[in-house]
This record gives structure tokens, C-alpha cells and sequence, in this order.
């Protein structure tokens, strides 16, 4: 399960989440390696910048790309200091300020440490900085052991998966979906044909699992369905157009493809020709799902609609 997830989020963050068109990212490897685009190198006579790679994209600038706001106190052309403990309190530092910020923005982190978020080395190296360096009082909550956690290599490459991973969920869940508009969430079901169908609550507390958000997206979900399943199917090749369906949750409920065919034809009408008539209406074995998804994802294709999903 974690490791279809974190599939999920490194193909859509590769896809969306930057700037300047697909960045293939790599969890956690290349989020941890990406941390500056410039070097600080210092001489005797004096210091000056090295510029690593111009094109290197950051999860700064990912973050920027998203949200519009830089995080306090860091530039997207970050620098580090050559010197290694310098290096690694500044790593911390940024890793701490981005946690900071995202918690700010609702996101909910409390178990994911900035330490988690380092390479392996730079960890091995905050761990000796932690218990070796002396500190006056002044440094003291930089340096304090409260939340020391010495985890072992192969513990800390789980650890350090699951952390940025959740971060990127966060990221998503806090400045990507609440760009879903409820303005006309009131018109949804304005149809005739949908007057009788279940009401799905979009107040906060109304339920533990999907965000006001989210439960928008699923009353738009229901509404084109209802709205197009009779449409969509009334010249099916294999069935009867599909009956009244309650969408309630995003995997169980769009396992036959049938959903999000409904939903595409409500924008791409002249996709059901082609493609979503040889639906089945009723599939009952794997055989007839597998059917319907690969009709899907070819007309996801056929709309250049290229967002890496596998039948």
C-alpha cells in the first residue's frame, strides 16, 4: 500500500508540481540531494559562489510553484556553507522552516523530524553534532536531545521514505486541492434527474476521512454520472446503461471505469463512439473490469490527457 502511494505522489509531482513542465523526482533521493543550486566555497583572500547546476529544481521551488510564497528566510537560489557543521545546521535549519511553514498552511506533519528529511551521511553527521558539540545556553534548543531519535541505516532509509513522502501528500492536500471551487457547489444537483439522489456534506466536520475538498470533487462525481450514464450508454454493445450509483469514496467506488468514463464524456461527448460504448455496463469478473479501464486509459490517450495511469 505505502508503496503504491508513493508511486502515486512521485508520478504526479513529477507531472505538476513544477514550473517549468515534468521533473522526474525520485523519493526521497533526489528531494534530499536537491537542496541548493549554488555552493559557497571560501579562500583565504575571499568567498564566492559556485554555481552547482542553474537548471536544478528544488523542493523550494516546488513549493513556490505551488503556493506562491517563499518560505521566511530562504532564496530559491539557496546556498550552504562549505564547512560541514555549518552545512548540517543550515540543512536543519531549512528542513525545519519548511516544516514550519507547511504546518502553518494546515498541513498536518507532527512525526516527521527535519532530521528525517537529510541524506544518510548528513543524519550520521547531525547525530554527531547533537551528542559531541558543546553549546552555550544561548544554542541550546538547536542542539537539545529531546527529540533525539539514532536510528539505524536501514530504519532510517524507511523513516526517511515515509517523511517525504507525507510531505508531498501535505503539499498536495494543502495547497493543491483547495484550489476546487465550491462556488457552484449548490448547482450540482440543480438537475431534474438528480433531485432524489443523497446529498454528500461538505461542511468540515461532517466527515473524519475526506476534506471538504474532496468531498466536493465526489459530489461532482455524482452529478455527472447521474447526469450521463443513460446518455453516455443508451447504444451500449454490452448492456443496459448502468444503473443509480451513490459515489462516496475514490477507489471502490470507480473500480469499473464506468464513473470516470461519465465524467469525461460530459467534456469529450465525442469520445463515446469511439470508445465508451464497448463498455461493459455490469462487469461482474476481472476479466470485464480490465476491459473498461483499458477503454479509459486509451481515451485518456486520446485526449493527450498524459497522466501516467496504469489499467
Amino acid at each position: 500500500f505505502f508503496q503504491k502511494t508513493l508511486t502515486a505522489v512521485k508520478n504526479w509531482f513529477t507531472l505538476f508540481g513544477w514550473s517549468k513542465g515534468q521533473n522526474p523526482i525520485s523519493i526521497p533521493y533526489s528531494l534530499r540531494r536537491d537542496v541548493c543550486k549554488v555552493q559557497m566555497t571560501s579562500s583565504q583572500e575571499k568567498v564566492f559562489n559556485q554555481n552547482l547546476d542553474k537548471d536544478t529544481m528544488t523542493v523550494y521551488d516546488m513549493v513556490f510553484h505551488l503556493s506562491g510564497q517563499l518560505l521566511p528566510g530562504i532564496t530559491l537560489c539557496q546556498s550552504l556553507p562549505l564547512d560541514p557543521v555549518e552545512r548540517i545546521l543550515q540543512l536543519h535549519w531549512q528542513h525545519s522552516t519548511l516544516l514550519a511553514f507547511l504546518k502553518s498552511q494546515g498541513a498536518c506533519l507532527p512525526h516527521v523530524m527535519p532530521e528525517f528529511l537529510l541524506e544518510p551521511d548528513d543524519y550520521k553527521k547531525w547525530i554527531e553534532v547533537q551528542t559531541v558539540l558543546k553549546v552555550d545556553v544561548k544554542n541550546s534548543d538547536i542542539f537539545s536531545d529531546k527529540h533525539l531519535f539514532i536510528l539505524e541505516d536501514r530504519i532510517f532509509e524507511t523513516m526517511s521514505k515515509r517523511a517525504w513522502t507525507d510531505v508531498l501528500l501535505q503539499v498536495y492536500k494543502v495547497f493543491v486541492l483547495p484550489c476546487v471551487s465550491s462556488r457552484n457547489i449548490s448547482d450540482l444537483f440543480s438537475l431534474e434527474s438528480t433531485q432524489d439522489m443523497p446529498r454528500i456534506k461538505s461542511e468540515p466536520l461532517s466527515s473524519n476521512i475526506y476534506s471538504p475538498y474532496e468531498r466536493t470533487i465526489l459530489t461532482w462525481l455524482n452529478k455527472h454520472y447521474e447526469k450521463n450514464r443513460k446518455t453516455v450508454w443508451k447504444d451500449c454493445q454490452k448492456g443496459e446503461a448502468p444503473p443509480v450509483r451513490w459515489i462516496v469514496n475514490f477507489d471502490q467506488d470507480l473500480l469499473d471505469g464506468l464513473v470516470l468514463a461519465a465524467l469525461m464524456a460530459a467534456y469529450c461527448p465525442y469520445l463515446i463512439n469511439n470508445h465508451f460504448v464497448r463498455m461493459y455496463t455490469n462487469p461482474r469478473t476481472p476479466e470485464q473490469f480490465l476491459h473498461n479501464c483499458l477503454i479509459l486509459v486509451n481515451a485518456m490517450h486520446a485526449v493527450s490527457l498524459a497522466i501516467d495511469i496504469k489499467v
